[in-house]
């Protein structure tokens, strides 16, 4: 039952990007969430999607606080056929998902500053597991089915499972853009990611079902059946005894037969003997016919030390079925080195080009507590952000502005180490995203917008696991409003919705302890829905 520590990985990779890479967070403004395509953004925002475009707006001190709730809802369909229940239902939620962002504009240059999650920005609950918690734990019956010999049918089994995982990798940037002439201007900067994750889990109350009642999966087989074992172990070292006698009386070399033949023994002591001898090693009559009467001492002292063994044993699987509590912290910070272009070709086109450099970051364990030994305290284990190329270009006529993105992460540039499989999770593709919005000035004071956004993801299927899965293939819905409070306020607001396409994962057969499994699948299917609110003020003049 070794493979029960299982649990506490699921906190190795917590995916809780609502839009974007593997690990980034596309999400970084109400504008997005409204319009989902900004690369080629002239707004506050542009901080974080086109920092050398801050070159287009008016000079000022600029200030935005926005805030997105969002709520990602994970499912999980095991084929495993011994599992209590085959579907797993898990929540990720960010109720306070904050960006921030300041800009001081002055003719030629501009000097910015931008906060927001990077990555995660929520937390996870799965307060019934996953299945590669319980898979070990539902081999359990047919694993004890031996058991039944001995008067004990285990017939299902129970446990308490819960996960909760919270990550969160900040964003703290700053830089500064530079017109170049009127029709370039550059930028470059760097982001600060601090970044923390917390685990917490537990498995415990594994119980078994017996003859029709619940019981301690723990104290029975530790206690129940190893009594019972112990007990006929003894029992076959007195069957050893009882022939002792016929041996010293040169009895050794003849079968029970011969020896009851010559009155040695009555018919009811062989049948004694045979029949003990049967319940406590499994000989069948026609090996013991065959037998002599020091073979069958050396069979009774056989069965005694199998049995003994077998009560080790048992002893020895209750200590795996022992309650599991993890609760660990995993904190580091890393720095992402950011440039960007942007061009104005002509009055109403704007293109906007950024590149982020891979964030090379480490995390280091703060163990609380650790039942697996998994996390040992100070560890250090490596999480890079990949590399990210974004294009961008907006068009404006009348009323409308017309917006097209794309988005580039360089997944391959990173090694993902292994899943729980033992499995490399290798990348076929890099990830890219197409983002296509558009925005129409309804009134002077209100402006609605509308986006919509394709992601394509390389993921293999030996990547995926069940805690920790990507869709390769997913639709972004957006939509909301801009309008205007006053001439130095502004408010945003606006809601997205993500359906991806499942995922599948074909799981060979595979050996737990005794048990052998078939070739089976599991199912991962997810889905986002978000809102968001922003305010900006402009203090212009300056």
């Amino acid at each position: 039952m070794k493979k029960l520590i299982v649990l506490v990985v699921v906190g190795l990779c917590l995916n809780q990007s609502f839009a974007g890479g593997l690990l980034t967070n596309g999400n970084q403004s109400a504008q997005y969430i409204r319009m989902l395509s900004r690369n080629a953004s002239t707004d506050v925002d542009a901080v974080y999607f086109n920092p050398a475009g801050l070159m287009k707006m008016e000079n000022g001190f600029y200030f935005a606080i926005q805030n997105q709730s969002l709520y990602q809802t994970k499912s999980v369909q095991s084929g495993f056929p011994l599992l209590n229940t085959g579907k797993y239902d898990g929540m990720l939620s960010a109720d306070i998902f904050p960006t921030a962002y300041a800009v001081y504009k002055k003719d030629r240059v501009a000097f910015s500053l931008g906060l927001g999650p990077n990555s995660g920005g929520g937390s996870a609950d799965f307060d019934k597991g996953l299945p590669s918690f319980e898979k070990e734990i539902s081999t359990l019956p047919p694993n004890l089915a031996e058991l039944s010999k001995l008067g004990m049918n285990v017939q299902g089994y129970n446990v308490d499972l819960s996960f909760n995982g919270k990550s969160v990798y900040w964003g703290i940037q700053g830089g500064v853009s530079v017109k170049i002439n009127e029709i370039f201007s550059v930028y470059g900067g760097l982001r600060y990611v601090p970044a923390t994750n917390k685990y917490f889990g537990y498995l415990k109350n594994i119980s078994l079902n017996v003859n029709g009642t619940v019981k301690n999966a723990a104290s029975f087989l530790s206690g129940d059946v190893t009594n019972v074992l112990h007990g006929l172990a003894a029992q076959a070292v007195g069957g050893a005894a009882s022939v002792q006698p016929l041996i010293t009386a040169g009895a050794g070399s003849y079968p029970l037969a011969v020896i009851e033949g010559a009155g040695y023994i009555s018919t009811a002591q062989r049948t004694q003997i045979e029949q003990g001898l049967m319940q406590l090693t499994g000989l069948s009559q026609a090996q013991i016919n065959e037998m002599t009467v020091s073979q069958i001492q050396k069979a009774f002292n056989a069965g005694a030390a199998s049995l003994n063994g077998k009560a080790a044993q048992m002893t020895a699987v209750a200590g795996t079925l022992g309650d599991k509590l993890v609760d660990v912290t995993q904190t580091g910070g890393g720095i992402t080195p950011i440039v960007g272009v942007n061009i104005s070709p002509a009055k109403n086109l704007n293109i906007g080009l950024k590149y982020e450099f891979m964030t090379k970051l480490t995390l280091q364990n703060n163990t609380k507590v650790d039942g697996t030994g998994l996390f040992p305290d100070k560890k250090k284990t490596g999480s890079d952000v990949p590399a990210l190329f974004s294009v961008g270009a907006d068009y404006k006529v009348s009323k409308f502005n017309f917006s097209a993105s794309f988005n580039h992460y360089y997944d391959k540039g990173v090694d993902w180490g292994m899943n729980i499989y033992d499995e490399p999770r290798v990348i076929n593709h890099n990830t890219w995203e197409v983002a296509l919005g558009t925005k129409y000035q309804l009134v002077k004071k209100l402006a609605l917008s509308v986006g919509y956004l394709r992601t394509n993801m390389g993921v293999y299927p030996q990547f995926q696991s069940d805690f920790s899965f990507y869709n390769n293939t997913a639709d972004t819905f957006g939509g909301g409003f801009e309008f205007k409070l006053t001439s130095k306020l502004t408010a945003d607001a606006g809601v997205i919705y993500t359906k991806y396409k499942d995922a599948q994962k074909t799981f060979q057969a595979a050996t737990y302890n005794s048990y052998t499994s078939p070739i089976y699948n599991e199912t991962y299917s997810k889905h986002n829905l978000g809102f968001a609110i922003g305010l900006c003020y402009h203090v212009g003049g300056l």
